[in-house]
């Protein structure tokens, strides 16, 4: 039995059109059907294929690029990375929008992104720092202004990784790609109050947090405020659990009898 439309929570959107053709080309490169170092059908192809605008296949190639699965050479087209992250890669192949799949890929990044904070703040040079307060200004900058933050909120978490000097770190997080940040458009996991301006400030109060122990050389500090972080990102998601659970049950109960 399926709800209404009218009693479905209406925290949830249905899955855009980039994400099934993201789906279908990630299926057929990690699996081996189109190798590393092919070239993707041209853009005109792939909107015969699927059936959806040149738009969408921008999007999807853009996601995909993100996720470090393709890339783009200019006047040649869209090729699969020779080494592609196959061990990380599966962990973004569901592009549905079930929270369970949010939530076990945040329990991967707390595995690697609180030590990363950790070892950023021990090992991080000047450069280093710079880039991770240049991605905290930029997210800020963007909110100032209305856009879409997720690009900038990506950014900052892998210039942290980056300050580890361990590439690994870095790897993990290019495979999990910007759809792991909620706030970003091509999340599956976005939902109007991720992208609001009230969600991404408290984002941005977890971030400052992050960045002043970082900055501060304190290890401990910023193990314990990637932890608050993403930890807090868990609750949000476990709260939307409820919510949905509380809608269904609503809309099963109905009117008193009279």
């Amino acid at each position: 039995m399926t709800m209404e439309p009218s009693t479905a929570s209406k925290t949830e959107r249905r899955p855009k059109l980039s994400e099934r053709v993201v789906s279908a080309i990630r299926s057929q490169v990690l699996s081996g059907e189109i190798p590393p170092g092919d070239k993707l059908p041209t853009e005109s192809r792939l909107t015969e294929m699927f059936g959806v605008s040149r738009t969408v296949v921008r999007e999807a190639i853009a996601t995909l690029a993100a996720d470090g699965l393709v890339e783009a050479r200019q006047g040649a087209g869209v090729f699969v990375k020779q080494h592609p992250a196959h061990a990380f890669g599966s962990i973004g192949l569901e592009t549905g929008n079930r929270i369970s799949h949010a939530l076990n890929i945040l329990e991967v990044r707390m595995g690697i992104e609180i030590e990363s904070a950790g070892l950023a703040a021990l090992r991080r040079n000047g450069a280093q720092e710079a880039q991770i307060q240049e991605a905290f200004f930029d997210f800020d900058r963007l909110l100032a202004l209305g856009e879409t933050t997720g690009k900038a909120d990506f950014a900052f978490h892998r210039a942290i990784a980056a300050a580890t000097n361990n590439p690994f770190y870095v790897e993990v997080l290019d495979a999990l790609g910007t759809r792991a940040i909620p706030c970003d458009v091509t999340s599956p996991w976005g939902t109007d109050s991720a992208l609001s301006r009230e969600y991404q400030e408290g984002l941005q109060r977890e971030h400052l947090a992050i960045l002043k122990a970082i900055s501060a050389s304190d290890p401990d500090a910023a193990r314990a405020a990637m932890r608050a972080h993403l930890s807090a990102s868990q609750q949000r998601y476990r709260a939307r659990l409820s919510g949905q659970q509380a809608g269904y049950a609503s809309a099963r109960t109905g009117p008193p009898a009279t």
